[in-house]
C-alpha cells in the first residue's frame, strides 16, 4: 500500500520507518513545519515532574536544558519513546490524550512535591494546566508549528495520478491543511482511505469525501498504523 504521511519531518520519516517494516511504501509530504524557540535556559528548580504533550515538546527542552534527571510523564509511547531516546532516565506514559495525561499525573505526582512543567507549544490551550488544579503547574512555549502554504508537489502528483491508496492524518490541525490544500488544487481523493488519530482529526477534514474515512482506537501513533494492517 502507498501511504502519504502528512506529519511534520522529524516525526515523518519515524513513521515511513515503520510503515516499511508493515510492508507499505511511504510518500513524506509534510503539511506542518516545526520551529523550534531560542531562549534563556530553562529552570527546572524545584520542578518534580515534566510534562510532555508531544515529541516536540521534548526536542525543545533538550535544546534549552542539559539536564535529563527531572521525571519525565509523557502523553503516549511515540513521545516517551523520544524522551528515552534523548536521555531522561525516568519517563512514564499515560498512553493517551492530555486529559489520560492529566489523570496520570495526579497519581504519579503530589501538589505538596514540587511544580510540574508542561513543555508546550505557541497556540496551545492550556487545558492542561486547567485540570490539573491543585498543582502547580508552570508551562514554557518551547516551539511553533506553521502550516505550508502549498502541498508537496511530490504528493500534489500522486494523487493525480491515483497511486495514494491511503493517507494518515496525526492532527486536526494537519488534517485541516490537507483539506485546504486539497480543495485549492482540486485533488481526486475519492480512491483514498483516510486514517486519523482521533474524532477531531477526522472532523477537521469535512466535507471531503474518501474512499473511507478510520479512525485509530487510540489517539497515538501505534494504534493509527494498527488501523492499516
Amino acid at each position: 500500500m502507498k501511504v502519504l504521511v502528512t506529519r511534520p519531518i522529524e516525526d515523518g520519516e519515524d513513521t515511513a520507518r515503520q510503515l516499511a517494516l508493515r510492508a507499505h511504501q511511504a510518500l513524506v509530504a509534510p503539511l506542518l513545519k516545526t520551529l523550534f524557540l531560542d531562549g534563556p535556559e530553562v529552570s527546572l528548580q524545584d520542578v518534580q515532574a515534566i510534562l510532555a504533550t508531544s515529541a516536540n515538546g521534548v526536542r525543545a527542552l533538550v535544546r534549552r536544558s542539559a539536564r535529563r534527571d527531572v521525571p519525565l510523564f509523557a502523553v503516549g509511547p511515540q513521545t516517551a519513546a523520544e524522551a528515552q531516546r534523548l536521555g531522561f532516565a525516568s519517563v512514564k506514559s499515560a498512553d493517551g490524550d492530555a486529559g489520560a495525561l492529566a489523570l496520570a499525573a495526579k497519581n504519579w505526582a503530589a501538589p505538596d512535591k514540587g511544580a510540574l512543567l508542561h513543555v508546550a507549544g505557541e497556540g496551545n490551550d492550556g487545558k492542561l494546566v486547567q485540570m490539573l488544579a491543585g498543582f502547580s503547574v508552570r508551562r514554557e512555549i518551547l516551539y511553533a508549528v506553521t502550516a505550508v502554504e502549498k502541498m508537496p508537489e511530490a504528493a500534489v502528483l500522486a494523487l493525480r495520478q491515483n497511486r495514494i491508496d491511503a493517507a494518515l492524518f496525526f492532527s486536526p490541525r494537519s488534517a485541516s491543511v490537507f483539506r485546504d490544500c486539497a480543495g485549492q488544487e482540486n485533488l481526486p481523493i475519492d480512491s483514498v482511505i483516510a486514517v486519523c488519530i482521533s474524532q477531531a482529526a477526522a472532523a477537521a477534514l469535512a466535507p471531503l469525501a474518501f474512499r473511507q474515512l478510520l479512525v485509530a482506537a487510540k489517539p497515538n501513533a501505534a494504534s493509527l498504523l494498527e488501523v492499516l494492517d
